[in-house]
């Protein structure tokens, strides 16, 4: 899709109350796009909205957000189908929503394990599903799933981040040979480290060698993220990376996948040393 594609576009974007699901969300109403954001709380919903409304470039744009768990399958059904009836069939899907708990592998309970798969991947799932059927239907349309560099290399203190974002990345790579018959394209995004809500709160329990690797790679900012996606997608990328460092990392682990994990150990080993000194 091309910058001018976008106009009077009906975009759906789950987790689209902060991060990269807002800023993308102001990125496509800039480009005269219609957006309807959807994450589990009502009331950062509405504060996102009223950020949306002053990225208006025309009048007859439209704007709107719906609460809802992606999680729950019920839930995404009924919210859909409301979203639907409302506010028009999809254009553009981006599924935004999700959620991470970094910590050593003993120390992350199955309950929470498994919220991060079920959030991460079956929150993807749940709300393809339920959209699907109407984009077939028009024969057009445009999905992006977002993944993580941390889809692309295993990091120390993700194993169920990781395993849930590398999964993000096999959906979205055997969907897209099966949708691209109907005439709906599939891209993946895959950002490093992001200024966003959520990488503040995955702080709060990261061990300190995920961090000390985290140190090597800069934060991006959310709005720069949502340009990234958009160019992306106007050349109709599959892999999109935002950033030279996270490209770095994408060919890194393609082509020399031992450099890769020498310098993530290299990392671990100056920590246990420097811990050994003590």
């Amino acid at each position: 899709m091309t910058r001018e594609q976008f106009d009077g576009k009906n975009v759906y974007i789950t987790g689209g109350s902060s991060g990269i699901g807002l800023a993308a969300a102001k990125a496509f109403s800039k480009r005269g796009a219609n957006a309807i954001i959807f994450a589990r709380g009502e009331m950062r919903l509405n504060g996102a909205l009223k950020e949306l409304e002053h990225s208006r470039i025309q009048e007859t744009q439209k704007f709107s957000s719906m609460a809802v768990d992606v999680s729950e399958i019920d839930d995404v059904s009924v919210i859909m189908e409301r979203a639907i009836r409302e506010f028009g069939t999809p254009d553009v899907l981006v599924n935004s929503a999700g959620m991470a708990y970094p910590n050593y592998f003993e120390d992350i309970s199955y309950e929470k394990f498994d919220e991060m798969l079920t959030i991460n991947l079956y929150g993807i799932r749940n709300v393809v599903s339920c959209l699907l059927p109407p984009m077939k239907e028009a024969r057009k349309g445009y999905i992006v799933n977002i993944s993580s560099i941390a889809g692309i290399i295993g990091v120390f203190g993700y194993t169920a981040y990781s395993a849930s974002k590398f999964a993000v990345i096999g959906f979205s790579e055997s969907l897209r040979g099966e949708l691209k018959p109907h005439n709906i394209k599939v891209s993946v995004l895959c950002p490093p480290d992001t200024d966003t809500p959520q990488l503040h709160e995955e702080n709060k329990t990261k061990p300190p060698e995920t961090k000390a690797i985290a140190g090597n790679a800069g934060i991006m900012d959310p709005d720069t993220v949502a340009e990234a996606l958009i160019r992306g997608m106007e050349k109709g990328k599959f892999m999109i990376i935002p950033g030279l460092e996270g490209k770095f990392i994408y060919l890194a682990k393609r082509f020399v996948p031992s450099l890769v994990n020498y310098v993530m150990d290299g990392e671990v080993k100056k920590l246990t040393r420097s811990r050994e000194k003590e």
